[in-house]
């Protein structure tokens, strides 16, 4: 940890089948225990099944397009004004924005019914992808939120 400045974002390598970063976050994000050997099986079982379902579309392609789906665009901060908290709307940085939506796939996908977790990831890919399902209601619960605290944009900065 350096003393001075920000910490440099770790380097998260691509996964070894589609060499992409996004597979492999989802893949790090959908492991539990420690049981990457799983969690790649899960995510990579997944993804074949949803491109057979969009017509054989690739799964490079459908990762990037269901995260650019669901990442949020604006969100709310807590901030302190006097004696009182304001939820004020600040943009999403881009890292954030990725983490959130690959954070919200992964969290839908386990609410799903009790069924295996391949089929339940596979579904709420396809659904992502079609623009519904619960990752994107997340998103526009989020946005809403967001949009009806429009009126305290006003304090993001200024006075602390």
């Amino acid at each position: 940890m350096p003393r001075k400045g920000p910490v440099p974002p770790r380097e998260i390598p691509p996964d070894p089948i589609y060499g992409s970063v996004l597979i492999q976050k989802l893949i790090n994000r959908t492991m539990l225990g420690g049981k990457k050997s799983k969690a790649e099986k899960i995510v990579y079982e997944a993804l074949k099944i949803a491109s057979e379902r969009l017509g054989g579309v690739d799964p490079k392609e459908l990762m990037e397009k269901v995260v650019d789906n669901v990442k949020p665009i604006v969100e709310t901060r807590s901030r302190r004004v006097g004696g009182a908290t304001y939820q004020v709307p600040v943009e999403v940085p881009e890292r954030r924005q990725i983490s959130l939506a690959i954070r919200w796939l992964v969290l839908a996908a386990r609410a799903r019914g009790p069924r295996n977790m391949v089929d339940k990831l596979a579904d709420e890919l396809v659904d992502a992808y079609n623009g519904k399902g619960g990752a994107i209601a997340k998103r526009d619960e989020v946005h809403r939120i967001a949009e009806s605290n429009k009126a305290f944009a006003h304090l993001r900065w200024g006075r602390r």
